[in-house]
């Protein structure tokens, strides 16, 4: 019969993964060693490889468990069944407190998901793509003519770009803190919302052959 677990594997692995997650933030994956790795977790390296295969395992699991955590957010949320602003309030609220809660967890999610391998990156952007299009599908349900004018996804990917590189300014240590920048996000992405305009674009003229 194949061994068990023993007692206190997941804690571990997920004390690894937090250590992980901190050297590859504060160094980049390239620059991280699992000596280092082995070092910030107080066990040898051979006990590292005992939950983990190798780095770029860490890499991957770094990533999929924060995805996951996102999917699991955009579903809580949906399970309330908000009406449709406070809908998108509360995605916008619970993704940048999200964010400040696992900054290194982002911010290797954000610069490094480009060490993985072709598959595992693949899979990544598909679930990345999934929470973006439920965001878009928030957004269009307060404005529904937005869907029309197919602004839903650019709007959701400006909204993205305000939250998803808040750690690179956000000081943990300063006044400011994640849960009062929250509902600054909301109110500005709905402050600007509503001036948006609906008239269609023009398309773009196809390139000329050379």
């Amino acid at each position: 019969m194949a061994r068990g677990r023993a007692p206190g594997f997941d804690a571990t692995r997920e004390e690894i993964l937090a250590q992980a997650a901190r050297l590859f933030a504060n160094q980049g994956y390239p620059a991280t060693s699992m000596n280092q790795v082995a070092e910030a977790c107080e066990v040898s390296k051979p006990t590292l490889y005992h939950y983990v295969r190798d780095k770029h395992e860490l890499l991957a699991q770094i990533c999929q468990n924060h995805l996951q955590h996102l999917v699991d957010l955009v579903d809580e949320v949906s399970a309330q069944g908000l009406p449709p602003q406070e809908h998108l309030r509360g995605l916008i609220h619970r993704f940048v407190q999200a964010y400040g809660e696992a900054q290194n967890e982002h911010r290797v999610l954000t610069e490094d998901l480009k060490f993985l391998d072709d598959e595992h990156r693949e899979r990544m952007v598909d679930v990345e793509r999934q929470v973006v299009g439920r965001f878009a599908d928030a957004v269009a349900a307060v404005r529904p003519e937005l869907r029309g004018a197919h602004l839903h996804k650019p709007l959701t990917m400006l909204l993205f770009g305000m939250i998803n590189w808040t750690f690179t300014w956000l000081r943990p240590d300063g006044a400011l803190t994640y849960e009062a920048v929250a509902p600054m996000v909301a109110d500005l992405f709905f402050g600007g919302l509503g001036a948006v305009r609906t008239e269609p674009v023009e398309p773009r003229p196809a390139a000329q052959a050379s």
